[in-house]
Formats: C-alpha cells, structure tokens, sequence
C-alpha cells in the first residue's frame, strides 16, 4: 500500500555527464562509457533502496534524454537534417533531427541497462519510455502522412521494446507523456489509442507519466499563464480513466492541480507527485504525507502510490538525493498511519 517510485530521470554524477543539464553531453566514451553509466545507475538503485523507494528504476542514466535517448538508435531519422520547431505546443523552439523514411528499431535500445539493473536490485523494477505522442512532439516529421500516423509507427517500435524489458524481469513500463497536457483534445483523438498499440500484450503493470515538465525556465514561463488553477488533467483523464492503462502518474506537490481532477480516475492506480521537481528546497517527510494525505480525498489507500511529478535531471545531486529521502520518509508517515 502506497507504494514508492520515481517519475523519470535522476541527475548524472558529474564524473559521468555535465551535471545539472537535459542534453548533458557524456564525459566518457566508448567501453567507458558503458562503465560509467553502470556505475552510475549501480549507485542510484542503492540510494532508492537506501530512501525506501519500493519500485527502482536506473534514473535514466543510460541516455542523455528521455525521448532522444530512444530515437538514437532507430533507423529512418536523419540526424543530420535538423529542423527547427515548436515544442509542447510552441511552447519553445527547439533543433530536432527529422524523420526521413519508415522508422525500424534495429534491436534492443535499453534492453542491456534494464538486464544490468535487474540483477542489482531485488526490490521491483521500473523502466521509463518515451510516449508515443511526445515522441512526434519532439521531432520533426518529413516521412508520415501524420502525426498521428506517425504516433503508431513509433507506437510498434516502442512495444517491441517494451515485451523485450518484460522478458527481462522489468515490472512496471511506464510511457512519458508530457505532451498530453499540451494536446488534450489529440490525446482523445489518437493519443490514448498510440498508446494502447505501445501495451499491447503486455503483461507486466503499465504506466503513462503526465507532468507540466522539468523544472527549466520555459515551463515554469508557461505554467504562469495558466491562471489559479491547472484544469488541462481534467479533459482527458475520463477517457484515460477507459484506457487499458493500469497507472496514471500525475504532478501534484506545490502545483495548482485541483486534487478533485484525481477522482477521475476512479478505477487506476494513481501515483501523486508528492515531490517538487522545480525547487531546490527539500521536502520534509510531514510536508509529503500531506500532499499524499489530501490526494487521498480522492483515491482509496490502496489505488494509491508516491512519486515525484517530473524527472529531476536538472538538479544537484545532492538535491535529488534528499527529496528522494523525504519520499521515502513520507510515505512510511502515511502507511504508519493508515495502519
């Protein structure tokens, strides 16, 4: 009951990647390259287990982005063609590689780092993947007659993938969507239906991820905009409350979320965001269980789970590392007292 996990990404040690940055380009290569990144998601499983987190994941440290670091390795994008685009609905402008021909996933993305990671750690497993819609939100498209054309190629890819990280012990496959909150009225249309294509025959738990984004200068700009309250879960969670997702992954700390949205949901597992990603100041553990207390207005103790609300690559070590901490803590204050 309540059990604890993590949204995304984790920060890379500083010896590994240029700390406190999306993109953070490596400092190591080849062979080392792999050791480092190793090395690295060895030490943030043992700090999930060390904070009481239930369901570790490898923070991401296999790649330098959450969406990029899957498309690297599929065949039909030509790096080389970078276009420039809006992103999340214009909300920034970004340089993104373009897709060309049909897109072909030449074997395994992540499959040896989720291998790796599985046999450290007996706790459950997580393993993050880019959603199919904010996957054709983040690169350009010269190929498809669609976006959402688009959507179910990379749909097929992704669940190739995904029985692959089953079959390798992975529990929980979770799918990042943020571009849910930016295209209510798509995730409706063909978001949802993207996604049922990237679970299908799936038997593991599935996830879908839905923030307002890392804590960088554009989203917090774009999360000014949107008056006292943040209402965009409202549109589309009943009919992601009708998907065959198993868990809805939502932001809740210290954001202008109306919790009454989580009722929604009534037949998910929901996973509150009790953690801020978009401040350094560190939660207490009584801060946490309030945020989880107070979704629990709304979700049933047993439907319910502790996460953070976005990655947290951006943020020091340090940071990262205590917030995980007082997650841990605020949770076991909740379970202690439900008990």
């Amino acid at each position: 009951m309540i059990k604890t996990t993590v949204a995304g990404s984790l920060p890379k040690p500083g010896w590994l990647a240029e700390p406190e940055m999306i993109w953070a380009p490596w400092h190591l290569e080849g062979d080392a390259l792999v050791e480092g990144q190793q090395d690295a998601a060895m030490a943030w499983i043992k700090t999930q287990e060390d904070a009481g987190i239930d369901i570790v994941s490898d923070g991401e440290q296999f790649r330098k982005h959450f969406v990029h670091g899957f498309l690297e390795s599929i065949e039909g994008i030509d790096w080389n063609k970078i276009t420039t685009m809006g992103i999340r609905d214009d909300r920034y402008d970004a340089q993104v590689p373009t897709v060309t021909a049909k897109v072909r996933r030449k074997g395994s993305v992540h499959g040896a780092g989720a291998e790796f990671c599985r046999h450290r750690t007996n706790n459950q497993m997580k393993f993050t993947l880019p959603g199919p819609m904010t996957i054709c939100d983040t690169i350009a498209n010269e190929h498809y007659a669609s976006r959402p054309d688009m959507a179910m190629a990379f749909a097929e890819l992704l669940n190739a993938e995904a029985k692959e990280l089953e079959a390798l012990g992975v529990d929980v496959i979770q799918f990042d969507e943020p571009a849910f909150n930016a295209f209510m009225g798509d995730v409706k249309e063909w978001g949802i239906e993207a996604l049922h294509r990237a679970i299908d025959g799936l038997e593991c738990k599935t996830a879908v991820h839905i923030c307002y984004g890392y804590g960088i200068q554009e989203n917090l700009d774009w999360k000014e905009t949107l008056g006292d309250e943040w209402r965009q879960y409202e549109e589309f969670f009943p009919a992601l409350n009708d998907s065959r997702i198993g868990q809805v992954s939502l932001e809740c700390a210290d954001s202008k979320v109306p919790l009454s949205v989580i009722g929604l949901l009534r037949d998910k597992e929901v996973l509150v965001g009790a953690i801020d990603v978009a401040s350094l100041d560190v939660e207490t553990p009584e801060k946490v269980a309030a945020t989880l207390r107070a979704a629990m207005e709304f979700v049933d103790p047993e439907r319910s789970g502790a996460c953070t609300n976005c990655g947290r690559a951006p943020l020091p070590r340090r940071v990262a590392e205590d917030k995980l901490h007082a997650l841990g803590a605020g949770a076991e204050i909740l379970r202690k007292e439900l008990a």
